[in-house]
């Protein structure tokens, strides 16, 4: 089961792979980005290009162009992209999905998911986005299927 669309899969694994490869200034092409994290590249490409208007990743176009971060977007935390491709839905959302669920009208499992919700919250905005470049580094982690 996964907890992140298909979309924000993609664009968490795209983004941690572009600040690994970009640590030491270099600027990352699509199809390296793509072939890097196994992602079809036109579909990653309107990811990318979406997550640079946003301001969560740079790019710059031309021969010598590509995509990169900076020490500033290295530190920001992994909600930033979530809530940049999903929304706060996951942080927000319903575990059934009604849409009239809150505190006064929980669902079945309401007070249950809002600890598990929490904890997710927690998780990513406490871990930055350049936090896993030492295990990438290392091959301890991969962000490949």
């Amino acid at each position: 089961m996964a907890v992140f669309s298909k979309t924000c899969e993609y664009a968490i694994r795209a983004v941690l792979y572009i600040a690994h490869r970009s640590a030491d200034g270099k600027r990352i092409g699509i199809r390296d980005i793509a072939a890097g994290i196994d992602s079809p590249e036109v579909y990653l490409a309107k990811i990318l290009q979406d997550l640079s208007r946003k301001g969560i990743i740079s790019s710059v176009k031309g021969p010598n162009g590509g995509f990169y971060m900076d020490s500033n977007a290295l530190s920001r935390p992994l909600s930033d992209v979530v809530e940049a491709v999903d929304g706060n839905g996951l942080f927000t959302g319903c575990a059934l999905g009604l849409k009239q669920c809150s505190e006064i009208r929980p669902c079945p499992l309401h007070d249950q998911f809002k600890v598990i919700r929490g904890q997710i919250r927690d998780l990513l905005n406490t871990t930055s986005i350049g936090g896993f470049n030492q295990e990438l580094l290392q091959g301890a982690l991969s962000l490949k299927k």
